[in-house]
């Protein structure tokens, strides 16, 4: 089961108060203190409007919850003489209307223009493509575009919560490909938790597509849908959880050796959550050398002797767990040289970070909660990594 854990205000969590105060020496002072004393941490104040009593101003917060932003908003309307008229979230302004649109290449100003765009002229370029598939690389958007695939049942740390609340992730993932590749994505939710369905459906976008990215499907289906659609299908397959993900963990791993000096055949690797990401990860690191790796889901250590294990779990247990330890994430993390979680929220503590080996590292990469908070893990680790974007050393398939 989870520990709870104390959470960190970050800009993800901003929000500002637009809160109406007497027009007197002190008032400001007043409001700026009881945020503190809520452990909201304050960014930007801006006046908004000046009167003969009274003035508003704009005081952007960092918080750690909506729960924490209810606290803030009653402990300041309890303040004689001020009250929070509204509160703007900035990440949900961020996202009104979605994060993406589609822009022309070529601007359509002139008839000319636009008979090559559209009809007659596109006609030609139609017929070429008829004659030679080929040509649609060249003639049409699919070089350069990639459709992200998901069903909505892994997202985030969120779990399965339906092709409409993936969406946003979706969208941020087609920002990332834009901003950091120059590659066209496009967000593609499907309704349907059904392998051959979602196998099927991604075969017949391909016509469109230069490259499919799959995102947040939940395991073990994932595999079987990576592994057929790269076999029937003639344009790249990548799933993002699995190979994304364990690309930057052995980047981020191959670094951290390099600075506590140890050598991959010596380590002792714990993962905390073996689905796509965590088995991914898993084989990675066996390949660059790592000998005695254990995996740990919500029943504890997997081996070859434990129960009620899918294929994909089986297939995991046969290659790793050389000594067939048993027993809880807690028992099996004793002198453990890394702890690579891509599981859930607190699911690891301070004592169990104690236990490991001198010199450890902890890469806590659950999102958007990591499994154990960096400012709980710094004290006792060589080195922390989570995968957020607001931390140092961030461990995220985006890189």
């Amino acid at each position: 089961m989870a520990k709870m854990q104390e959470e960190s205000t970050t800009i993800g969590n901003a929000v500002t108060l637009r809160v109406n105060l007497p027009q007197e020496p002190g008032a400001l002072a007043k409001v700026t203190a009881t945020i503190g004393e809520c452990k909201g941490n304050i960014g930007a104040i801006d006046i908004i409007r000046v009167q003969k009593h009274v003035m508003t101003r704009d005081i952007t917060v960092f918080t750690d919850s909506d729960d924490h932003v209810d606290q803030i908003r009653n402990a300041v309307n309890q303040i004689d003489g001020c009250e929070v008229v509204h509160i703007s979230d900035q990440t949900f302004l961020l996202h009104l209307g979605g994060k993406i649109e589609v822009k022309s290449k070529t601007a359509i100003n002139n008839r000319g223009k636009l008979s090559m765009a559209y009809t007659p002229g596109v006609a030609r370029i139609c017929t070429a493509i008829h004659k030679d598939k080929q040509k649609a690389w060249n003639l049409t958007i699919k070089k350069n575009c990639v459709a992200i695939v998901s069903d909505g049942t892994a997202v985030l740390g969120l779990g399965d919560i339906g092709p409409e609340a993936a969406m946003p992730v979706m969208e941020g993932k087609a920002m990332l490909f834009k901003d950091f590749g120059e590659v066209d994505a496009f967000p593609i939710c499907l309704d349907t938790k059904d392998t051959e369905e979602i196998i099927r459906t991604v075969k017949h976008l391909a016509p469109t597509f230069g490259g499919i990215n799959l995102e947040d499907i939940a395991a073990p289906r994932c595999f079987e849908i990576e592994a057929r659609l790269k076999e029937e299908m003639d344009i790249p397959v990548f799933h993002d959880d699995q190979h994304g993900t364990a690309v930057v963990l052995a980047a981020a791993l191959i670094n951290s050796l390099k600075v506590v000096k140890k050598d991959f055949k010596d380590l002792k690797v714990v993962v905390n959550g073996i689905g796509a990401a965590g088995t991914a990860c898993s084989k990675i690191i066996l390949a660059m050398g790592v000998k005695n790796l254990i995996g740990c889901d919500r029943a504890g250590a997997i081996s070859v002797n434990s129960k009620d294990l899918n294929s994909a779990k089986q297939e995991f247990a046969s290659i790793t767990n050389p000594d067939h330890l048993e027993g809880s994430l807690s028992d099996i993390i004793k002198d453990a040289d890394v702890f690579i979680g891509t599981s859930g929220p607190g699911t690891l503590t301070v004592e169990d970070v104690k236990l490991m080996s001198k010199d450890a590292i902890v890469f806590a990469m659950a999102n958007p909660t990591p499994e154990i908070m960096p400012e709980l893990a710094y004290p006792h680790v060589a080195i922390m990594a989570t995968g957020r974007s607001d931390y140092p050393n961030q461990i995220n398939n985006v890189l």
